[in-house]
């Protein structure tokens, strides 16, 4: 069996005297607290240099007398004892027959080495230190199978390094602890007793052992010392990359200020940290300076505990400090401050680029770390909790790596970058945090990715005060406010993120925020997915805004922002509101599936809504009122459950080469006023009417296609006065254009053909002015009806209103609600006493089974509600002013 080599023994025939592992001999006392754990015996050797003998060499035997002892001797490099070498050469077959031979002369020897139990042999080897544990395992093959125990070697490393497991050195500056069962080594106890053998000990009051025990550790060539300082002092002035294992205590008053590349490790049984305490009052803890390039520090307590009562100001005091051009490994520390100003860890100046991973900085009375002043660094897998300001702070043109920490409940913001700062944040969990997870402010630009920002008590992300940062493929939730707040000319890329589940909005910005939203996924918040107002101007594109339980995007108080490209479906309220004076461009995006309007103009809104695809409403596609005078072009608007635009309410606008069609009601509403200008759309197949103009309804409809519609191409009624000029109204169910209830127009220059029941169909006095309108080939069923004796109902159901004469009945008490047509009153009616009402819009009762009598030119009766003289009126939306 081949073993490492690892400890370096007495020269042979050697020059001067050497400890063991390189050091210089002698015992020496003071030097701080340093004390070497042996008692060397000198001897002379040719040439009147002195080396130190090992103890072991008090029972080697002469040449002549043991030929393996020579043997391994004379095999030994210069320089040392190469166990390797020992170990691993093989032996000449003389030597062996020698060893063979000698065995059998001596049967004490042969009963140690083959019949000894290994029970015995084990407690033996319990009482043998790690040195000569070495040199017994190459004595036989059967001494090395007993004296490689694992559970040897574990009581025996955990006399020394006290770890509960073998620590590792798998990379330059990574130390880990491994199950042994998990190793790679045989023995790993003995392995890492190997690797961390050179190590200077830190263990106060340790040397009492070894000076009350001297017999019992004499040929140990472990250094211990009393204090950190004083092994780190003796570290530069002897060693090169030393590395200090600091033992279980509380060390106090030192000011460690490191400048060289000095790997420390806390040793400690059980949580090392717990119980391996560095601590000050006054003055930073422990400071990085300018050498420490490759130091490393693990496993240990840093704690700034200010004296109350002290007048000293501490704001640039802080546990654990990294200044200009040094790049120390932090690793597995905890890191604590109680002072009120300042943080528990700082990192500073140009070149300052630590490696700060696996730390927990936490319940502290201030920041827990602060990067600033050109800093930058990598920070990982820490935890970052509970602290009384900000979790993190990054400021003045620091630029950190800060890769999956544990930001959590602490009672500021999460992550602070300002005054231009910036940094890469990757991974990170933030949550709980009383203000925002991520604050960006005063130029800051960070880079934020693939993050949990969630469950914050105000919002997600906050940027403001011209902030900017790029924000991409986090998960952003369950915050108290809204997901990402942008406000007084900040400028992020919020890209690619999932934004839910909102206490309240999704993104949020206002104050003239700017900002690129594209590519995110926003939903289940309790109000709008995206808000903008206060003169703020986004551009919002290719994101999808679904299932809120408000509205889609609220646009209001002079708001606007280019929204393009985006999917806004089955919100609960509007798909887009816009209001107060907002001007917003629309263009190219899908609006659809909605549990009320589409897009909902009101209150003086305004803006442009181009290209985009409105449908499948359980309103209308589009609504517009109270002052609102959007420019609405090249849309297709279909599938409202309640039509496709509705105007009302002083609503105005433009509405101009769109596509309406298949609306379950009109394809456009004009009412209440309103007095928008329609020109160059395609108005069709609409279940109801192509457009209803009613209640003091006005507008411009000019150039427009209208056709296939179920009702009428066009129905203008109660009080309204529309002009329409060269439109195209042909195809329709009903009649092309019908005028009824007091309503007038003005015609001009029109084409109406191949309408149903006839082009241009006028109730009693109507008196419309008509100019160069062409109404031809329609085909006038409701006059040929009349011709035939037909009921009206059997040309129209009770869907349709064919305008003609209609009368009720007094001998069968038809009410106001009831219309009888001309051909039923003559045949089902003959006879009665019967009244003349108008000339107007209805479907006949008495064909739809409606009276008590049942009408002769019909077969089976069709039951039917009472006679509407108009179209439905449509829903106007009711969406609540929130947000």
């Amino acid at each position: 069996m081949r073993e490492n080599g690892w400890m370096g023994s007495l020269k042979e025939k050697g020059k001067g005297e050497e400890w063991k592992g390189g050091r210089k001999g002698g015992r020496e006392e003071g030097g701080g607290g340093r004390v070497k754990a042996v008692h060397p015996r000198k001897v002379c050797i040719e040439g009147g240099a002195t080396q130190t003998s090992h103890h072991y060499d008090l029972r080697r035997k002469s040449l002549s007398s043991s030929s393996v002892s020579t043997t391994a001797a004379s095999i030994a490099p210069e320089g040392g004892c190469d166990i390797d070498a020992i170990c691993g050469a093989k032996r000449s077959r003389r030597c062996r027959s020698l060893c063979t031979a000698r065995a059998r002369s001596f049967p004490g020897a042969h009963y140690l080495q083959h019949e000894l139990p290994d029970e015995v042999l084990l407690k033996i080897f319990m009482y043998v230190l790690e040195f000569d544990l070495v040199n017994v395992m190459q004595v036989c093959k059967r001494f090395s199978q007993v004296a490689n125990d694992m559970e040897l070697w574990k009581d025996l490393y955990q006399s020394v390094y006290e770890y509960d497991l073998p620590i590792v050195n798998p990379a330059p500056k990574v130390y880990d602890f491994v199950e042994p069962q998990n190793s790679p080594h045989d023995n790993p106890w003995k392995e890492s007793f190997r690797m961390m053998y050179n190590a200077l000990h830190v263990r106060p009051g340790y040397h009492e052992e070894y000076e009350s025990h001297y017999e019992r550790y004499r040929g140990r060539t472990i250094l211990f010392f009393d204090t950190i300082d004083s092994a780190y002092n003796y570290a530069e002035e002897q060693l090169e990359n030393a590395t200090i294992l600091i033992h279980s205590g509380v060390y106090q008053r030192e000011f460690l200020v490191i400048d060289s590349n000095v790997t420390m490790i806390g040793a400690a049984p059980g949580n090392i940290a717990d119980h391996v305490i560095l601590e000050r009052q006054s003055e930073s803890t422990i400071m990085f300076g300018e050498g420490a390039c490759d130091a490393y520090l693990g496993y240990v307590t840093l704690k700034f505990s200010p004296d109350i009562a002290s007048t000293v100001p501490h704001h640039k005091h802080y546990a654990l400090e990294v200044t200009e051009n040094c790049s120390p490994t932090i690793d597995h520390c905890i890191i604590r401050s109680s002072s009120v100003v300042g943080a528990a860890a700082c990192v500073s100046g140009a070149g300052a680029e630590p490696h700060i991973r696996r730390c927990d900085i936490s319940d502290c009375e201030n920041v827990g770390l602060y990067v600033t002043d050109y800093a930058q660094g990598i920070y990982e897998d820490n935890e970052i909790s509970r602290n009384a300001l900000a979790g993190i702070w990054v400021k003045n043109h620091a630029n950190p790596i800060m890769r999956r920490n544990h930001i959590h409940r602490g009672r500021d913001v999460g992550i602070f970058t300002f005054d231009n700062g910036m940094g890469y944040f990757e991974g990170n969990d933030i949550h709980h945090n009383r203000i925002a997870g991520f604050e960006v402010k005063a130029g800051a630009n960070p880079t934020v990715v693939k993050c949990d920002i969630h469950h914050g008590q105000t919002g997600g992300i906050y940027v403001h005060e011209n902030g900017r940062g790029q924000f991409i493929e986090n998960k952003i939730h369950s915050n108290n406010y809204a997901g990402v707040w942008v406000t007084s000319n900040s400028d992020p890329t919020i890209r690619k993120n999932e934004i839910y589940n909102g206490h309240q909005g999704g993104v949020y910005i206002f104050g003239e925020g700017r900002g690129l939203i594209e590519y995110n996924n926003i939903y289940g918040n309790a109000l709008a997915g995206i808000q903008i107002r206060t003169n703020s101007n986004p551009i919002v594109r290719h994101n999808k805004i679904h299932h809120g339980q408000h509205g889609g995007i609220y646009v209001h108080e002079k708001g606007q922002g280019l929204i393009e490209e985006n999917e806004v479906y089955s919100n609960t309220l509007a798909g887009v509101w816009i209001t107060t004076g907002s001007m917003p461009i629309l263009r190219r995006n899908r609006i659809h599936s909605g549990k009320q309007v589409g897009v909902y103009f009101y209150d003086n809104g305004h803006g442009t809504l181009e290209n985009n695809d409105i449908f499948n409403h359980l309103y209308s596609g589009v609504q517009i009122r109270t002052g609102s005078n959007p420019l609405i072009k090249r849309n297709k608007i279909w599938g409202g459950q309640n039509g496709g635009i509705l105007v009302y309410n002083g609503g105005q606008g433009v509405i101009e080469h769109n596509e309406i069609f298949d609306n379950a009601m009109a394809g456009v509403w004009i009412k209440t006023d309103s007095n928008p200008m329609l020109r160059y759309n395609k108005i069709h197949d609409g279940r109801d009417g192509g457009i209803c103009i009613f209640n003091g309804g006005k507008g411009v409809l000019e150039e427009n296609d209208i056709f296939r519609n179920a009702q009428a191409g066009v129905l203008i009624s109660n009080q309204s006065h529309p002009v329409l000029r060269h439109n195209r109204i042909f195809d329709g169910q009903a009649a092309g254009i019908e005028i009824t209830n007091n309503a007038t127009a003005t015609l001009e220059g029109n084409k109406i053909f191949h309408n149903k029941f006839g082009g241009l169909c006028l109730a009693s006095g109507v008196a419309p002015a008509l100019k160069e309108n062409k109404i031809f080939c329609n085909q006038n069923m409701v006059e040929k009806a009349v011709n035939s004796g037909q009921c009206l109902y059997k040309i129209s159901s009770y869907t349709s209103f064919p305008m003609h004469d209609f009368y009720r009945c007094r001998t069968c008490n038809t009410t106001d609600r009831n219309a009888i047509c001309v051909n039923c009153i003559k045949t089902c009616h003959a006879g009665h006493q019967v009244d003349f009402i108008r000339h107007d819009r209805f479907f006949c009762d008495c064909g739809a089974g409606t009276l008590n009598n049942q009408c002769q030119l019909q077969g089976e009766p069709t039951q039917d509600t009472d006679t509407l003289y108009d179209s439905a009126a449509p829903m106007e939306s009711h969406t609540l002013m929130v947000n």
